[in-house]
């Protein structure tokens, strides 16, 4: 990548998970031992509530506000809302559907995911209202390059910069009942994991690849980013995805807690179904959480 220092590995910057109900995927959340930032617009239609953690990553749950001025959008070649839309039409409102990468220069990362064939639009540049917990609000600015695979209609790539910060204290976002929180793992499914080595080389800006019987890794600047067959992912996580389905399938992630025993008591005595595989606990899907999710120790 001509722009960019030669294979410097990018880190991951959030995760977007499409839900029907913000106020659903709140409660669930908040029922998981996370704080959950107040509610947030778009300029094109959609909104979001976010978990941060500690490392500077976040989890987007993504909703539809207005669906006309979504649909407006995606035909003005917004690609950010056509491919949510994509994501919901075969998939329905529940789910994980792209994992984005931090950017430095999303122009410079556009031109390069031009120059290696996996451009998946123009860029977009928004700005949102922010605002904490106790009431103080900012706004942030953002500019997105896209990518994506045309085999992988279900999962998409993009680079987010972020172009201003608002001067918040954002301490109380980070205050969760399971302690300090980072992001370990994005899990990924697909039946041949390296035909999409290439792209997510490119993607992620890593060289290194670590293939292995049940799919390959690849290290990102702050997590792995690991791709796993059908029979991989039921082994490790116990989660089933759909066999001989070819592309990229955006499954679950790992999360670092510095509480497990407590993560562990809270979703038993919030009834929350999870199953203890080696040392993690792995929560699967559910309305408002549209991933895996496996907690583990620091």
């Amino acid at each position: 990548m001509s722009d960019m220092l030669p294979w410097t590995a990018r880190p991951v910057d959030h995760l977007v998970l499409p839900t029907a109900s913000l106020d659903v995927a709140r409660e669930r959340w908040e029922r998981l031992g996370f704080v959950v930032a107040p509610a947030a617009a778009h300029p094109f239609g959609t909104e979001n509530v976010c978990i941060f953690l500690a490392d500077g990553c976040y989890i987007e749950m993504l909703a539809i506000g207005q669906r006309e001025t979504c649909e407006e959008q995606a035909r003005a070649g917004n690609v950010f809302v056509a491919r949510d839309q994509t994501y919901r039409f075969r998939n329905g409102q529940e789910g994980f559907s792209a994992l984005v990468f931090a950017s430095d220069d999303a122009h410079s990362d556009h031109s390069n995911f031009v120059e290696a064939g996996i451009s998946a639009g123009k860029t977009l540049d928004f700005s949102r209202t922010f605002e904490t917990p106790g009431g103080e609000k900012g706004v942030a600015s953002f500019r997105l390059a896209f990518a994506a695979d045309l085999r992988s209609p279900d999962a998409f790539v993009f680079a987010c910069q972020r172009i201003g910060a608002p001067p918040v204290d954002r301490s109380a976002l980070l205050n969760h009942a399971n302690g300090r929180v980072s992001l370990r793992e994005v899990v990924l499914s697909e039946e041949n994991p390296t035909d999409f080595q290439y792209f997510l080389q490119q993607t992620a800006n890593q060289r290194e690849v670590n293939a292995h019987s049940f799919g390959m890794d690849i290290r990102a600047a702050n997590c792995n980013v690991s791709v796993l067959t059908p029979e991989g992912l039921a082994a490790f996580y116990g989660v089933a995805a759909p066999i001989r389905e070819r592309g990229l399938r955006l499954q679950g992630f790992v999360l670092a807690v510095s509480d497990l025993a407590g993560v562990e008591s809270r979703l038993a005595a919030n009834n929350i179904s999870f199953e203890q595989r080696g040392p993690r606990l792995v929560v699967p899907p559910a309305p408002g959480q549209g991933a895996a999710i496996a907690f583990e120790a620091f």
